[in-house]
């Protein structure tokens, strides 16, 4: 009881009710003041993954629409083939970049030991499956769950390009819908 009324006087505090005011106002401070740290370092870290995503985005439609222009309808399938794996590769690299960025973060937040760790926690968070296994303290939690959301819009974001991409190079349009020179098909008859 001595050492808490000695940390009354300490503090300040006249009195026990008063030192419990104080107290509340210090933890609320502490509280926004964490919330906002939470808040600017994940903005920072949208701001980044979105940009590298944008720009990654940007590049792999630069280097596809070069081979693109190439393309012939019909005769140019594996071609067409490498365009799409070059796209899927391409997205998966930059999701790659963007998982590392946030687990580097993480780790030299001393949030998680190794990282390893922070690599599997960060692919974890980012791609939305949250096993709980690993779970960073109160204090970084919310800075996760945002993670998580710049996740899920990053891979629509990717889904929405790999879609324009194959929709683009007619390559999973059924072939038995066109019409073939031979006469054969799409109504033809094949006499």
């Amino acid at each position: 009881m001595a050492a808490f009324l000695t940390a009354i006087k300490w503090r300040g505090c006249d009195g026990p009710i008063l030192c419990a005011e104080r107290w509340t106002a210090i933890d609320m401070d502490q509280e926004l003041l964490t919330l906002l740290i939470n808040l600017a370092a994940a903005s920072g870290m949208v701001a980044l993954t979105v940009i590298i995503h944008f720009a990654g985005l940007l590049r792999l439609s630069h280097l596809m629409s070069g081979a693109h222009a190439r393309l012939k309808t019909q005769t140019e399938r594996m071609r067409q083939a490498l365009v799409i794996l070059l796209a899927v590769f391409g997205v998966f690299a930059l999701h790659t970049i963007e998982v590392w960025s946030y687990a580097f973060f993480f780790w030299r937040l001393h949030e998680i030991e190794t990282f390893e760790a922070a690599l599997y926690f960060s692919t974890v968070t980012f791609a939305t499956l949250g096993y709980g296994d690993l779970v960073l303290s109160e204090r970084w939690r919310l800075f996760a769950a945002i993670e998580s959301v710049n996740g899920v819009i990053l891979v629509g974001w990717s889904t929405a390009f790999l879609f324009t991409v194959t929709s683009r190079l007619r390559l999973l349009e059924h072939e038995w819908a066109e019409p073939r020179r031979d006469g054969i098909g799409a109504g033809g008859g094949g006499r």
